[in-house]
């Protein structure tokens, strides 16, 4: 799992990721510690508003951005974006007031959105090989559970020598080694993009793309199964064994463990089983294990299967939570191979992009879900809820991508003409009269009709999916 690293570029990428992600860690403990003190019992409001402006922020911004981010060189644009999460960052240990706390989180998480896409396509350009590139998601994988168990120690062991205030120097630290691990790192140019689309056209193209490619319409359901559960994970496990189990902090602290270290068992075995499995047979079984792991727990706290004392419910609880971790991490990881096939090189910023809006929708309306409807109908009926809702995803995943999905597919043009930026590929074999210029160049030009068979993305010249069978 580790040869992706002999890479120089994105061994400094990865690193950047690793140091980011901590930052990020302290980060979310010292803004719960700075909602506490400016909201005392309204905290919890505070950072449940908090993170509704972070998933608005990722939906609404990243496509926008992705439609202007290729006229920049991506090397500075994600070391500018690091330096802006660090200004913020930064800012937030001087706010008196809850508003403040909202407008630098919309800016901090924009900037984000901004970041996280674009520095997730440059991977694949990176790693060209697909071995490989899987190997570096698995590695991602890893690196964001271990974060979700390291941070928080961390925080606690800086806590006891420092103020909260100080764990936001934490965060500014986190994001200026990202940038300057960025800054060192040889990132591969952009490949030319046609720039004379509109912004709706440029905004929307990854969108447009996404939706559709039928591997990525059943992504987009498997998002959904994956927010389904893991919003109960998220937002209600703390309910469980403080509010329903008495446990302690330190004891929901163990269950989340529980559920990182399913996540990381699957990240180290995905890139071997990837070789002899097909990722829509590992994502769709994953997406079937979410479903029934939220439905178990719904059956355990409707029927009173789950203890009441905390130690007799653990042997319950834990697999669950390892399961549902595991499960998690077989859907996502492959997420990345997806879209880099679905895509040409140009297009994988804004198609990235796509992804991270649509799946952090599908994340703003579970989160909310699970947590009114756990506080109105209680722990078990939210459970079944959301349990419903991946079943739900799941089985329009399996109907949205069809077994079977060829990358290469034959297929037939009519004859047409159009303008645009292109070389010369099997697309385009036409006479030229000297004044083109050098490729990639655009001219008016016609394409004869024709039958043939390659790899197929959505782009100019393949704007619907064809029809198989």
């Amino acid at each position: 799992m580790l040869s992706p690293l002999i890479n120089r570029t994105y061994r400094h990428l990865f690193a950047a990721q690793v140091i980011a992600l901590i930052g990020t860690g302290l980060l979310t403990v010292a803004l719960g510690l700075l909602a506490y003190d400016l909201a005392g019992a309204d905290a919890g409001a505070v950072l449940g508003t908090a993170l509704a402006i972070k998933m608005v922020a990722y939906v609404g911004v990243a496509p926008v951005v992705s439609a202007f981010a290729d006229r920049l060189p991506r090397r500075a644009f994600l070391v500018a974006m690091d330096l802006v999460r660090a200004a913020i960052a930064l800012s937030l240990p001087f706010v008196t007031e809850v508003w403040q706390i909202y407008a630098l989180i919309f800016v901090l998480q924009s900037a984000s959105a901004a970041f996280t896409p674009t520095f997730q396509a440059t991977i694949p350009e990176v790693l060209p090989d697909e071995a490989e590139y899987t190997r570096a998601l698995s590695l991602a994988r890893l690196a964001y559970d271990l974060e979700s168990l390291a941070s928080p120690t961390l925080a606690a062991l800086l806590l006891a020598v420092v103020s909260y205030h100080d764990l936001f120097v934490g965060t500014v630290v986190g994001f200026l080694g990202s940038a300057l691990l960025v800054r060192t790192a040889a990132l591969p140019s952009p490949k030319p993009v046609d720039l004379r689309g509109g912004t709706y056209e440029r905004t929307t193209r990854g969108i447009r793309i996404y939706l559709k490619t039928p591997r990525l319409r059943g992504l987009l359901a498997f998002n959904g199964a994956v927010a389904a559960a893991g919003a109960m994970v998220i937002v209600n496990t703390v309910v469980i064994v403080r509010g329903m189990l008495g446990g302690s902090e330190a004891d929901v602290a163990i269950v989340l463990a529980a559920y990182g270290a399913g996540s990381m068992v699957v990240a180290f075995v995905l890139p071997h089983l990837l070789e002899r499995v097909t990722d829509r047979a590992v994502m769709l079984s994953g997406s079937w294990l979410l479903a029934a792991g939220t439905l178990v727990m719904s059956v355990l706290l409707g029927t009173g299967g789950l203890p009441a004392r905390l130690t007799a419910a653990l042997p319950l609880l834990l697999p669950v939570w390892f399961v549902l971790g595991a499960a998690n991490s077989a859907v996502l990881t492959p997420s990345g191979r997806l879209l880099r096939r679905s895509a040409h090189a140009e297009d994988r910023p804004a198609v990235f992009a796509a992804q991270f809006a649509l799946s952090h929708a599908c994340w703003l309306v579970a989160y909310p879900l699970a947590g009114w409807v756990g506080a109105r109908a209680g722990v078990g009926a939210a459970f079944m809820v959301l349990g419903i809702l991946a079943v739900a995803a799941t089985a329009l995943a399996g109907r949205l991508w069809p077994s079977g999905d060829p990358v290469e597919v034959e297929h037939v043009h009519a004859g047409f003409g159009h303008d645009h930026l292109h070389v010369h590929d099997e697309h385009h074999q036409h006479a030229h009269e000297g004044w083109e210029g050098p490729e990639p160049h655009a001219h008016p030009h016609r394409h004869a009709p024709i039958r043939h068979k390659h790899a197929l993305v959505i782009d100019r010249h393949h704007v619907a999916w064809p029809r198989q069978g």
